[in-house]
């Protein structure tokens, strides 16, 4: 071997050297790190990766608390909950993410019915706050065969459950909305204002009524479990679990019977009935015509059915017990005559000769009367019994706006009265002010005629007139209308008892002379009973004694030399008839208050029902709904009669045909 191949073998061997130096220099360097890797993620972040591990093994899920339930005052159900199942989605274990909840979605549609609706609400769901892992729902109350289907289809879905729950279900669903509400599906507004955390398992809310009124007691408050899972999200195990409290139970003062009776007596008409204890202010019925069925809100109602109720004439979804506005018409007259008489405005023994009209100045406008040719000599006693317009003409020009609207106050008109439902109003007491104001324009003396027989700008809710008719009863005293009676068990005097606030209430009423309320009363129960009573028809033949007072409201104005009659106008401006009383007329223990829309006068439309719920709540009778045929156009619900501004005048031409 030559010099130059020895020379040549030395540098290769040198170089290989070098080489193993460096591999194995690198090996230590890597198998350092390594080490050093392995330290800290064992020790210096270990806490953190156990954890990490955990939330992959264990998940933390939240527990809907179980919605109270709602029972009249004889302990039955009238709100409840029972099983259902629901169709949900965790985007976190869906095989491809959130990129793939579209594909899943048109997966599930070939095995189910999925329409537009359902996707756009479970893409709004998706994107708002939640914890992670928590199932975004997609389709409530699941058919049994939809369950099968998805079932049997269950390992083509990583990610998607059937989730088991309670909903609310109103076991008597028809004509009782009104009064309690209902839940339904929580929407983007609703979200933003509720506790997040709190309502994390809950997809329902109260909408109206009692429902919305209580939802904090009835709701509860959320519990949560730990559990372990398998990489498919199956649950293997509950590590921890804190139960959810469930909602606390409400009592209501609402006689269901009585309810029914009055959803019966309301059948084919468009009304309301408002009927309270006396002695207590709850409320014993609340029904409003037309009505619907509650339980369709529940788990989402169909666009085609929920356009139906929204466009409908009758307007069904409308409350007319605590938001329709209804000129009281004679109703007020009572409280009119106390006002008088009390405020020094005219005498006890005040009395005027009736020739069927009144007028502000000689020869001016006729203020007609009722009846033809009028009633002759006419007091306080007579012109509550007979509705004599004329006499609250002349006691109404000579107290004007102030003297009335005050005592009218005193009874609960232009305010809100009850303290438990969050959709009533207010309707309108008119104030020279509020003319001013709304009209933009003074009072006149016109004015004060037309409120003086409860017609013109004045309107009132049934809910009202049957505060007033409490009152009245009462003989000034006041109790909180409310609907709530007990909460677990315990009685509810006051809603601030629970944590409410109380609304503003009118002091009891102390007249000059108690001898007074006598008058009125006794006026009242001849309007029931006396020979020439606007309701003796309706009082006839009872076992009890009961008082009242009618009332015939005009929709339509009347020119001066024109004459009502209600078969050449179209149904929707015909009269609304209206009653307030109570029985028995002593020691009364149910009030009420009746409208029914363009039927008629107080006296054939609205006293005949009023008598009927009487005797159902003193004597147990059965009420049978009515048969007649029912009405097929609308009338506005909000009704003002017209007040044109006028130097002197201005509307009521209107006889009101109280008999």
């Amino acid at each position: 071997m030559s010099w130059s191949n020895l020379d040549a073998q030395r540098r290769e061997d040198s170089q290989f050297q070098t080489r193993i130096w460096w591999s194995l220099w690198l090996i230590i360097v890597v198998f350092v790190g390594l080490v050093c890797r392995l330290v800290y993620l064992q020790v210096w972040q270990h806490q953190h990766y156990v954890t990490a591990s955990d939330d992959n093994r264990q998940q933390l899920q939240a527990l809907a608390p179980t919605r109270g339930l709602i029972y009249d005052t004889h302990g039955s159900l009238l709100a409840g909950n029972r099983a259902s199942h629901s169709l949900t989605l965790v985007p976190e274990q869906l095989s491809g993410g959130r990129r793939s909840i579209d594909k899943v979605l048109a997966e599930l549609g070939q095995i189910l019915t999925l329409d537009d609706g359902d996707i756009k609400r479970f893409k709004r769901r998706l994107n708002q706050p939640r914890r992670p892992y928590s199932p975004v729902a997609l389709r409530f109350q699941l058919s049994q065969a939809e369950i099968a289907q998805i079932t049997v289809n269950q390992h083509r879905f990583s990610g998607v459950r059937i989730v088991p729950e309670l909903v609310r279900y109103y076991p008597l669903d028809d004509g009782f909305v009104h009064a309690l509400g209902y839940v339904g599906r929580i929407n983007d507004r609703e979200l933003k204002k509720l506790d997040a955390t709190n309502y994390s398992a809950t997809n329902h809310v109260g909408k109206l009524g009692i429902e919305r009124y209580y939802e904090t007691e009835l709701h509860g408050t959320v519990g949560h479990q730990t559990v372990e899972t398998n990489a498919r999200g199956r649950v293997l195990e509950v590590l921890d679990r804190l139960e959810p409290l469930p909602g606390r139970d409400i009592t209501l003062f609402l006689d269901a019977q009585l309810q029914q009776g009055a959803a019966q007596l309301l059948e084919g008409k468009r009304g309301a009935i408002v009927a309270i204890d006396p002695k207590t202010g709850g409320v014993l019925a609340m029904a409003s015509a037309p009505s619907y069925g509650a339980n369709q809100f529940v788990t989402g109602i169909s666009n085609a059915n929920y356009d139906a109720l929204r466009t409908s004439n009758d307007l069904p979804l409308f409350n007319r017990a605590l938001r329709g506005r209804y000129p009281p018409a004679s109703t007020v007259k009572p409280v009119i005559a106390l006002a008088g008489i009390d405020s020094g405005m005219i005498s006890r023994k005040f009395s005027l000769w009736d020739p069927g009209y009144y007028q502000l100045t000689e020869g001016g406008r006729f203020y007609r009367d009722w009846k033809e040719g009028g009633h002759g000599r006419v007091n306080m006693h007579k012109s509550i019994v007979e509705s004599v317009d004329t006499f609250y003409y002349a006691i109404a020009h000579v107290m004007g706006n102030t003297p009335m609207t005050k005592y009218l106050t005193q009874f609960g008109l232009g305010q809100v009265t009850i303290a438990d439902q969050p959709e009533a109003t207010k309707a309108v007491l008119p104030t020279k002010k509020w003319k001013r104001a709304n009209r933009n324009s003074s009072w006149f003396p016109g004015d004060s005629l037309n409120l003086g027989i409860g017609q013109g700008f004045l309107s009132a809710t049934p809910t009202q007139l049957a505060t007033m008719a409490m009152v009245l009863a009462n003989k000034g005293q006041w109790h909180q209308i409310r609907m709530i009676k007990a909460i677990d068990g315990q009685a509810v005097a006051k809603v601030s008892e629970i944590g409410r606030k109380d609304p503003q209430q009118p002091d009891n009423i102390e007249l000059k002379r108690d001898s007074d309320w006598n008058k009125v009363h006794a006026a009242l129960i001849d309007v029931m009973h006396g020979k020439y009573g606007t309701g003796r028809r309706s009082g006839a033949d009872s076992s009890y004694k009961m008082a009242g007072k009618t009332g015939t409201a005009q929709v339509l104005g009347i020119k001066q030399d024109s004459t009502y009659d209600a078969e050449k106008l179209a149904e929707r401006f015909r009269d609304h008839g209206l009653y307030i009383g109570w029985a028995p007329a002593k020691d009364p223990v149910i009030v009420v208050a009746v409208i029914i829309e363009n039927r008629g006068g107080g006296s054939s439309a609205a006293a005949p029902l009023a008598r009927k719920l009487f005797d159902s709540y003193i004597l147990g009778t059965k009420i049978e709904p009515e048969a007649e045929p029912e009405a097929t156009v609308l009338v506005e619900v909000e009704v003002e009669a017209e007040v044109e501004a006028g130097v002197e005048v201005e509307n009521t031409q209107g006889a009101i045909n109280d008999g």
